[in-house]
């Protein structure tokens, strides 16, 4: 049975009535002997976006991460992690915050596709094309939740009404959100904390009484608070949100972990246009976010200007710099990546590891000052993995110079897929294709296409019908808006490439993620506190299932979120936690 006990005597969460586990929950931790969850009132979710488990056991074992290595030696480290498929960041941050798979959040990729909502009233900062909302009809509409949807995306702040180096959800402009024609009233926007499907531990822990604080790349991120119902996601004290594809502009007073000083601007490459196409920028961008966990550890809001009510019980970011040093080609002859398949990083890979690292040290070193490293769990895990490490394997489509094959969506065009996704924004394609069609009706023949062209679009395999009934729900739409039955969100095809396939034609790029592969999925997970022994798990387990487990750490039930009672979704072993 359950009992409500204040055991979080701080802050807000003094006076709430938090749920803990009686009888079957000793607790006993791996050492034996002591409960680690009655130690904790405040965890630090930390995602570096990219992440391979490999690159955690590399730069350990090269002593290139002195941080995270510390770390591990009071850390459960799961090697056999997987992110949600696909291993984008939309839903693989959902799956973190919540411990459900697309299925169940109903966030397949951050440009994806509804079958019943509307277009946007105004043209989306990525080409995404506006249209009418026809009250109590399904329309059908290709979905952007990313930078695109930003006042002004070229600005760091987002064009909101902050600072130039603040941002948050006040950035987004609701003209540019799908719309539901079945609201009350009919066509309200469909704000990204409503249009994930469960709630998030955000939502549990703020309803307990907790102070929540997060930081990410899009002001859309905002979504980890879970739904609302209304155009404030109320259910994050404090979110923070740079826009990582803006502009860059020189971050006065701003130093990175690793000593670039980000004033005047260091990277003078004309190439570099956003921060996500410079080795160095990208660093100084994720200072920024670091600075923000910093402050909330102290005690201030994210801008270190203000006091804040408590240190928040759930707080953290993503980085940055990591995904970006896999993937890119700055000015066209400067890689980043792997030398090799062992995951041997090239100097700009290395750069980005060692700038985490001394990130992370910082955060630590706050927690340490204020005395809170006791009393805080540390979680770091990554929002997808990226593919191929081993870069030789690299094949881009339709090619660098044209000519190297025809992705998916080209195959199909406008015989089977809808306008949207054969201009503007274009198909849902990285390392992976999803296609949503027409008409749901013509799946065997879109497959058929495909399937006479496995070569020219370097297909791996391909999921439709049963196969991909056996991973999501059936595609279609639901009966109460006058359909058969299925999910409005579940693509009809989803193509999985060879391994190193990416559909694309920049030459900035080299790796991408989204997809099914092993590079893709296979993240570093470490669950670390003082009062842990070092260990290594090898069993599978599912970035899934750290939503439940920080739940359980701060004494609140795990099947308090929507995900983990529809999916059965278990805390991580290993902790002595129970399920």
């Amino acid at each position: 049975m359950y009992i409500s006990i204040p055991r979080l005597a701080t802050g807000a969460f003094a006076c709430a009535a938090l749920v803990l586990t009686t009888g079957a929950h000793p607790l006993a931790g791996p050492s034996g002997d002591h409960d680690v969850s009655k130690d904790v009132q405040h965890v630090l979710l930390i995602s570096i976006d990219g992440m391979h488990a490999l690159d955690y056991l590399n730069c350990v074992k090269n002593e290139t991460c002195p941080n995270l290595a510390e770390l591990g030696e009071t850390g459960v480290n799961y090697r056999r992690t997987s992110t949600a498929r696909p291993s984008d960041s939309a839903p693989g941050l959902a799956a973190i915050v919540s411990g459900g798979s697309p299925k169940t959040t109903g966030i397949y990729y951050d440009v994806a596709y509804d079958r019943v909502l509307a277009p946007p009233a105004k043209d989306t900062g990525n080409g995404l094309v506006h249209g009418n909302c026809n009250p109590g009809s399904i329309n059908g509409t290709q979905i952007e939740y990313e930078e695109g949807v930003d006042i002004d995306q070229s600005q760091l702040n987002g064009g909101g009404p902050y600072g130039p180096f603040d941002g948050g959800y006040l950035s987004i402009d609701s003209n540019k959100l799908p719309r539901d024609p079945f609201s009350n009233p009919p066509c309200q926007v469909v704000w990204p904390w409503n249009f994930i499907r469960v709630n998030t531990i955000y939502g549990v822990i703020h309803g307990a009484g907790g102070r929540t604080a997060w930081s990410d790349k899009h002001a859309v991120y905002a979504n980890v608070s879970g739904p609302t119902g209304s155009s404030v996601p109320s259910n994050v004290d404090d979110y923070y949100s740079p826009d990582v594809n803006s502009n860059v502009i020189p971050l006065p007073g701003v130093t990175t972990a690793t000593g670039t000083h980000c004033d005047p601007i260091p990277d003078t490459n004309p190439a570099v246009a956003a921060w996500v196409d410079s080795f160095k920028e990208i660093q100084c961008y994720d200072q920024l976010k670091v600075n923000a966990v910093v402050n909330w550890i102290n005690g201030k809001d994210h801008t270190g200007t203000m006091t804040a009510p408590s240190v928040p019980n759930i707080f953290g970011m993503n980085f940055q710099a990591v995904s970006v040093g896999q993937k890119l080609i700055e000015g066209g002859t400067l890689k980043g990546g792997y030398i090799d398949n062992e995951g041997t990083p090239t100097t700009p890979m290395l750069s980005e590891i060692k700038f985490v690292d001394a990130a992370i040290g910082q955060m630590v070193h706050a927690l340490k000052k204020q005395g809170l490293l006791e009393s805080t769990a540390i979680i770091i895990t990554a929002k997808h993995g990226q593919s191929p490490i081993d870069t030789h394997k690299f094949f881009p489509i339709p090619g660098h110079s044209k000519a190297n094959g025809t992705d998916p969506a080209t195959l199909l065009g406008t015989n089977f897929l809808p306008v949207a996704e054969t201009s503007g924004l274009g198909a849902t394609a990285d390392d992976v294709a999803l296609l949503w069609l027409k008409d749901s009706g013509t799946t065997e023949d879109a497959v058929d296409v495909l399937e006479q062209n496995l070569t020219a679009a370097g297909i791996g395999q391909i999921f439709s019908g049963p196969s991909l009934a056996a991973l999501y729900d059936t595609p279609g739409i639901p009966q109460q808006f006058g359909g058969f039955g299925g999910d409005p969100r579940t693509p009809d095809i989803i193509v999985s490439p060879n391994v190193g396939v990416i559909y694309t034609g920049s030459t900035t790029k080299q790796s991408e993620h989204g997809g099914f592969a092993q590079d893709d999925t296979n993240v570093m997970l470490l669950v670390s506190h003082p009062d842990l022994k070092r260990s290594s798990i090898n069993s599978f387990v599912e970035t899934s299932q750290v939503a439940p487990t920080i739940l359980k750490l701060l004494g609140l039930d795990p099947s308090s979120l929507d995900a983990v009672r529809k999916e059965g979704t278990p805390v991580l072993p290993g902790l002595g936690l129970g399920r």
